[in-house]
């Protein structure tokens, strides 16, 4: 058995070391490798799926990656919300010029350079990249009342990703855009659960209130995040189910979709396994397990990909 495991985990890192190599000859450039590193350092499961792309498509990919990754850490990485607010500002200010029809200067920001190229090549939405600002200017802890808002905030935050990719690769196709609007909803919830066990004592945490109300759960007994806590896991069960809906959601439309479309999708199976690991910790999300970086996902991502599947 550790034989086994052992030429499993030698192939995992094989696949993994033939992508990066297969990747880094493809994308030039202190711009793109910039936006590689970033997605890398903070996404990192997103960045294996992207490895995986064709190359006509990578680096756009990357780039969107990379703008969503930027604005999502503001909230993270500033101290007051005002400098939040001003960075925000900074880039609801730079899409304006990178979308405008005069010729106007674009900041000297690798990511803002980027998105100007890419857009230029593939004609890419104002619209979604705004989204992705817009839905960041929840400054300090997330809180929802209803699942319906935490749907519409993963969808903005996530969803808007899986649009642009499909822009970039030129598909028009409504089951396409069914499927990453249900992806990227999941995508969002399970990011939600995965930020639980890092949220500070005073946090107001982004469960919604109508699950806390209908299992008579307080925050502060989420936030003391005691082991077999019956109430807590029935929450966090609930908000963990309805991430598992869109992504059963996503995958029924399999058959219907381009197939040039499978590879964008192909973050679905992290999304599964990281609710697999929550479930067999009996929906504990600070459980080891379930922090823990799944070390199987790159040789799964190809293999998935052979096989056209998600």
């Amino acid at each position: 058995m550790n034989y086994c495991c052992r030429r499993l985990w030698n192939l995992n890192q094989k696949v993994l070391q033939h992508s990066i190599i297969r990747n880094s000859s493809s994308v030039t450039g202190n711009i793109s490798s910039y936006c590689l590193n970033s997605v890398k350092n903070h996404d990192y499961e997103n960045f294996l799926a992207l490895l995986l792309l064709d190359n006509s498509l990578r680096q756009k990919a990357f780039a969107i990656r990379a703008f969503n990754v930027e604005v999502a850490r503001i909230n993270s990485v500033v101290s007051e919300v005002k400098i939040g607010e001003m960075r925000l500002k900074f880039w609801e200010e730079t899409l304006v010029k990178i979308f405008s029809d005069k010729p106007v200067p674009i900041p000297e920001h690798p990511i803002a350079q980027e998105i100007f190229s890419v857009t230029r090549k593939s004609g890419l939405s104002k619209m979604y990249f705004h989204r992705l600002v817009k839905s960041r200017r929840r400054m300090g802890s997330l809180s929802f009342l209803t699942i319906k808002e935490l749907e519409d905030y993963a969808d903005q935050t996530n969803s808007s990703v899986y649009y642009l990719f499909l822009e970039a690769a030129g598909i028009k196709n409504i089951h396409a855009d069914h499927a990453v609007s249900h992806l990227g909803k999941a995508q969002g919830i399970c990011n939600i659960i995965r930020s639980l066990p890092h949220q500070g004592r005073n946090a107001i945490l982004p469960i919604p209130q109508e699950i806390l109300i209908k299992h008579g759960v307080s925050q502060e007994r989420i936030l003391r995040d005691q082991i077999k806590d019956k109430g807590v896991e029935d929450c966090v069960f609930d908000v963990a189910t309805i991430a598992h809906q869109h992504l059963a959601k996503a995958r029924s439309l399999r058959d219907q979709l381009p197939r040039e479309c499978l590879p964008l999708l192909l973050p679905a199976i992290g999304i599964d396994r990281y609710l697999e690991r929550l479930r067999r910790a009996d929906f504990h999300p600070s459980a080891g397990s379930v922090q823990k970086r799944d070390t199987l996902l790159p040789l799964l991502f190809y293999w998935n990909k052979l096989r056209s599947r998600f």
